[in-house]
């Protein structure tokens, strides 16, 4: 499984989750043995994409390195719907980075909703 995590700086497992999609500065890649329920490599990675509303740029940013999953504090139904078409599976959480992922390995996160920012169709973090 790779996992990626939006960010709100550099600090990677350490760090925070950033609570908005779209506008995060970096992005969290972690390979995880789903097996052995243990994180292999982690990298942090520039979101060079800009918000871009609608579709959301960051999502096809973010695609570039092949994630299966994503980790977010908040994200509009355009980039749900985008992940979802990708095959993406795409989980609420806030709060730190490692928490977020050992959620995650403990199949213990839950979806997201639309952010309340953007409860308009198409609206996109």
């Amino acid at each position: 499984m790779k996992v990626g995590v939006v960010l709100e700086d550099e600090t990677g497992m350490d760090g925070s989750v950033c609570a908005h999609f779209g506008q995060c500065k970096y992005f969290l890649l972690a390979e995880i043995d789903e097996d052995k329920k243990t994180v292999i490599n982690t990298r942090v990675v520039p979101n060079t994409a800009s918000h871009g509303g609608g579709g959301c740029v960051a999502v096809d940013e973010i695609l570039k390195y092949g994630v299966t999953h994503v980790i977010a504090g908040g994200m509009g139904m355009g980039a749900q719907q985008k992940f979802a078409q990708a095959g993406v599976k795409v989980f609420g959480c806030s709060g730190k980075v490692k928490d977020a992922i050992d959620s995650l390995m403990k199949n213990a996160l839950g979806g997201l909703d639309v952010c309340k920012d953007h409860n308009h169709e198409g609206g996109c973090h």
